[in-house]
């Protein structure tokens, strides 16, 4: 643990549970899809990786989703994913945000770029994602989140 939080400080303060609602909205500014999810950030003991993240999603329906994913640090603190799902890297910009840029593996000229803002008491954060396709904004989603544990 104590590399992924040398690196990358900010990580310390991400670690735990998370509870939220991701809300879709598309270019135009409809709502596409919103749904519960619960996150559960944290440094693996057995230092597969640096940092795992389980992302579980709750739709209205009772539909429900969880991914894992892990990620490595470079040397510079930069932190790279390459999961089935995804692939990208985030870093650190100040003690209370994360940039994010990924793709889907299935359709790499969809990509992302996330923004994760910490409150400064450190129990709520807010993200958004601007979803581009061949250069063009199609979607944005937006996500607040209360910490749990």
């Amino acid at each position: 643990m104590r590399a992924a939080i040398t690196k990358m400080p900010i990580i310390a303060k991400h670690l735990g549970e998370w509870r939220g609602e991701y809300i879709h909205i598309d270019a135009d500014g409809t709502i596409v899809d919103r749904h519960a999810s619960h996150l559960y950030c944290r440094v693996p003991e057995d230092g597969t990786f640096d940092i795992v993240q389980t992302n579980t999603y709750t739709w209205a329906d009772g539909r429900e989703e969880a991914f894992d994913f892990g990620g490595r640090l470079d040397e510079e603190g930069v932190c790279h994913f390459d999961t089935e799902r995804i692939i990208g890297e985030m870093s650190q910009v100040d003690d209370q945000t994360i940039v994010l840029t990924w793709s889907y593996k299935n359709d790499p000229s969809n990509y992302l770029y996330e923004l994760i803002q910490l409150s400064r008491d450190g129990l709520h954060k807010c993200r958004t994602w601007q979803w581009m396709d061949g250069d063009r904004l199609v979607k944005r989603t937006v996500i607040n989140e209360t910490k749990v544990a």
